[in-house]
């Protein structure tokens, strides 16, 4: 499966931005699929993950539980990231990642997907 990530941006603190995350070459619903960000000189972040096929199994990072939400359309094999009341805190390079065999211990291990998406940049200012 190949992931395609965008909807990155420049946006003022307390905005709101969506990123999406396309699957394609493989039936998307059958993955479950993760959001992680990494900012300059620093490691790789878990955000959110939203489990295969609609089993509604959906997990946030306490940073962003309550502003970040994601979902996924499962006829457009699409997932996305609604974030909103972003501050500088959240400014990094945002990547998807999906993977077939997931069990929810796992899920905040990026070593654990199998698949990438390129990242989209996030910068929030003051």
């Amino acid at each position: 499966v190949q992931l395609q990530a965008s909807g990155g941006g420049l946006v003022q603190a307390g905005d709101s931005l969506s990123l999406s995350c396309a699957l394609s070459g493989r039936t998307g619903s059958s993955y479950t699929v993760g959001w992680f960000r990494q900012a300059p000189g620093k490691e790789r972040e878990f955000v959110a993950c939203i489990f295969r096929w609609n089993t509604g199994r959906i997990y946030y990072a306490d940073s962003v539980k309550g502003r970040f939400t994601i979902s996924r359309d499962n006829a457009k094999d699409t997932v996305y990231l609604q974030m909103r009341d972003l501050n500088p805190d959240d400014t990094a390079v945002y990547s998807c990642a999906a993977d077939s065999r997931l069990i929810l211990s796992s899920i905040y291990d990026p070593h654990q997907y199998d698949y990438w998406g390129q990242g989209t940049q996030v910068t929030v200012y003051w």
